[in-house]
């Protein structure tokens, strides 16, 4: 499918440029946040403390005590999807995860940072989670809890893509039927804020039961 957007791309593909945008945004508006951080916080400011103490408090139910330091890498993948989600919204803009090479990428990441984490925090005893509860059971359950793992970042990746290049879809079919759409327009734009928010959120949430689940003892 052939995309055009109102921002240069500089030669490369429509989804990668934007993903750059996105994150050169983000670097930016962290730098200049730092830089005028107060004892006494800002609207601004304000906002990003709640958000930051709502996935804390999130991280310690689902993570449990330790979920605590990953906060920052789980909120990392929240701003980013919510932000690139977001661009589904603006006119001449695409969201890059609606492109599953995007939102594959970022579930690999977190698949891979699952395992590492686990290593690091059990050492080679993060291999009794693929076991069973048994010693006995160990030809039985260690192939289905791989098949079970190199699920995750498939499934992962293809619900935020799936979601999201279903609201390209449906916002270019109404395009089709202008000016006869206006107002199932209107309701797919306030279906979409809710979408773009969810799925980052749903991410999210997954990416900390997934490291929760590494963090544990196995049994």
């Amino acid at each position: 499918m052939d995309h055009h957007i109102i921002l240069p791309t500089f030669g490369l593909e429509v989804h990668v440029a934007l993903m750059l945008y996105v994150t050169a945004g983000l670097i930016i508006f962290s730098l200049l946040l730092k830089g005028r951080l107060q004892l006494v916080p800002g609207k601004l400011q304000s906002v990003v403390e709640l958000i930051m103490e709502t996935f804390i408090n999130l991280a310690e139910e689902v993570m449990g005590h330790h979920g605590r330091r990953f906060v920052p890498f789980i909120l990392t993948f929240f701003v980013f999807i919510l932000i690139a989600n977001a661009l589904s919204l603006i006119p001449g803009l695409m969201p890059p995860t609606a492109n599953l090479n995007i939102t594959l990428g970022l579930a690999l990441i977190v698949f891979v940072a699952t395992h590492i984490i686990g290593f690091r925090e059990h050492g080679l005893g993060y291999l009794k989670h693929f076991v069973g509860p048994v010693w006995y059971l160990a030809p039985l359950m260690i192939p289905i809890e791989i098949f079970g793992h190199l699920a995750r970042p498939i499934s992962l990746s293809m619900r935020l893509f799936g979601n999201m290049l279903g609201h390209e879809l449906v916002i270019a079919v109404l395009l089709l039927l202008m000016p006869y759409a206006y107002p199932l327009m209107m309701m797919v734009t306030a279906l979409g804020v809710i979408v773009v928010v969810i799925q980052a959120f749903i991410f999210a949430l997954l990416a900390m039961a997934y490291i929760g689940g590494a963090l544990e003892e196995a049994h």
